[in-house]
């Protein structure tokens, strides 16, 4: 015992000896110990406190500043940031995901809330001669699967994206992936492995292998085919993806803390159980693009030919032009590229991955399809994109810049029950979507949660029938670059064509 433990235990000693001769002589003073004991324990532990310099040199009254940066979040939250401000995910479109979840009213009183003039705002173009939302499909779907693709999937324009079980709770998985039963839609795996919570409700499964190969990994780390062919087997598994990096922390690793390597997590992954298990930067399996190429076949052949892709964040461009040559010198080709934002989500990333590593979605997307349209990759390859994709309008543009169908994370969770409480690092979150907490597990309702991320998905493709409709088009996959303005300047006004210019096809081969 230290002096400053000895100090504390002599105190409470005395006040507990003042308070017994006290109570004899004068009760008030006993029940006001209720109060001003603590507060005095408080202050003594605060004077002799070499952590905080604050409470050493104001006892009791320091700690006001750690309870209000506590407590500031939800403040901002609730209190003062408008409709429109609230970061990562403003209230407007929160409100909107909420509402659509529980399927009551989604429309707006009294016009926009949006600063119209103001550099970024963006709207489409819609046409006098606009068709009726009835003739449009209210659950547009894309078939993925190029030549060599003996089970192509037949995908919705609109899926869960990338978000493993362990940076979920079990409950959320469950809720999620009986909704996209539900709904007729697919859940993306995370790097986390295939859980019997992604499994337990038949759902739609896209099955992403990232660096650590959980549910793939030999003793060493590496790539375990066998343990590949194992798992790919699972019916309700669709589509592989191959994660090259991912938009929150591009370029990054992990590690999975021996503490937190359950039995149970160690089961999935195919790790060893209490030990510390490292996710690579980048893959053992190949380390060049014609070596990647050469993956993605091994990756077919052994899953008896269902859909194959990759993941990336767009970083070095020269290297993703080295992809496409790739595929065209070795004549195998992905079925699918996911592209992911820089804005994307991560249940946790060092500051300077999440602020300033990675372009951002739009950038990056326009980037990929121009370079597939170029090397004329484009009608071979299917583009799925994601970050930060929430509204229809989200899905029009997204798809207006070259995707053919997106994934979103953020607004699945928030289905699920996520009030964005940012406490999902931490194993704090309040409503047990992403925490391991069995006690905060325990609220949330799979049944309704699971019917909520179905209504939030029909919801949403309705109103993006609504929303094409209103352009005149019929066919998601006509919308362009020119449906899309955004405002540059209080005065100039440029569509995505004239930002983002269509490549001509072929024009890279020439």
């Amino acid at each position: 015992m230290n002096v400053r433990q000895s100090f504390i235990l002599i105190s409470i000693i005395i006040l507990a000896s003042i308070g017994a001769v006290a109570y004899l002589w004068w009760q008030p003073i006993v029940w006001s110990l209720l109060f001003f004991g603590p507060v005095i324990l408080i202050g003594v532990r605060d004077i002799f406190s070499q952590k905080h310099t604050l409470k050493s040199n104001f006892p009791v009254v320091g700690n006001f500043r750690y309870i209000l940066e506590k407590l500031r979040p939800g403040i901002m939250q609730y209190f003062v940031e408008t409709d429109t401000q609230g970061r990562p995910i403003s209230r407007i479109f929160r409100t909107l995901i909420y509402q659509r979840a529980k399927n009551v009213t989604d429309t707006v009183p009294f016009g926009t809330q949006m600063k119209v003039y103001s550099t970024g705002y963006e709207w489409m173009d819609h046409s006098m001669y606009a068709c009726s939302d009835t003739e449009v499909d209210h659950a547009p779907r894309v078939t993925i699967g190029g030549k060599d693709c003996k089970q192509p999937y037949s995908a919705s324009i609109l899926n869960i994206s990338a978000m493993s079980f362990g940076s979920l709770s079990n409950r959320a998985v469950l809720a999620m992936n009986k909704g996209a039963k539900i709904g007729g839609f697919a859940q993306n795996t995370g790097e986390g492995g295939v859980s019997p919570y992604h499994l337990e409700n038949g759902g739609d499964l896209i099955w992403q292998v990232g660096t650590g190969y959980f549910g793939c990994r030999a003793k060493d780390g590496g790539f375990d085919v066998e343990g590949y062919k194992k798992t790919v087997s699972h019916e309700s598994i669709k589509m592989v993806e191959l994660k090259l990096s991912q938009g929150a922390k591009p370029g990054h690793g992990g590690i999975l803390p021996a503490k937190k390597n359950t039995q149970e997590i160690a089961n999935i992954r195919h790790v060893e159980p209490f030990t510390d298990v490292h996710s690579p930067p980048s893959h053992s399996a190949f380390n060049s693009a014609e070596g990647l190429m050469e993956f993605i076949k091994v990756l077919r052949d052994n899953s008896n030919g269902k859909p194959i892709g990759f993941k990336l964040c767009v970083g070095k461009q020269e290297e993703f032009i080295g992809l496409c040559k790739a595929m065209i010198s070795t004549g195998i080709k992905p079925d699918f590229i996911t592209v992911d934002g820089g804005e994307g989500g991560t249940g946790a990333a060092p500051v300077e991955f999440s602020n300033s590593i990675g372009m951002p979605l739009r950038d990056g997307l326009a980037f990929v399809s121009n370079a597939l349209i170029g090397y004329d990759l484009k009608k071979d390859i299917k583009v799925i994109a994601s970050g930060k994709i929430i509204s229809s309008f989200h899905i029009a543009r997204t798809i207006a810049l070259g995707a053919d169908l997106v994934n979103s994370a953020r607004a699945m969770m928030m289905a699920t029950g996520c009030i964005q409480a940012l406490q999902c690092n931490t194993n704090t979150c309040p409503v047990g979507v992403a925490t391991q907490d069995k006690g905060l597990i325990r609220g949330l309702n799979v049944e309704d949660k699971a019917k909520r991320v179905a209504n939030f998905h029909y919801e949403t493709l309705k109103n993006f029938a609504e929303l094409i409709a209103a352009t005149g088009i019929l066919n998601p996959s006509d919308l362009t670059k020119k449906h899309i303005n955004r405002r540059v300047s209080y005065s100039d006004v440029l569509n995505y064509e004239e930002i983002f210019p269509t490549t001509e096809v072929g024009s890279f081969l020439k």
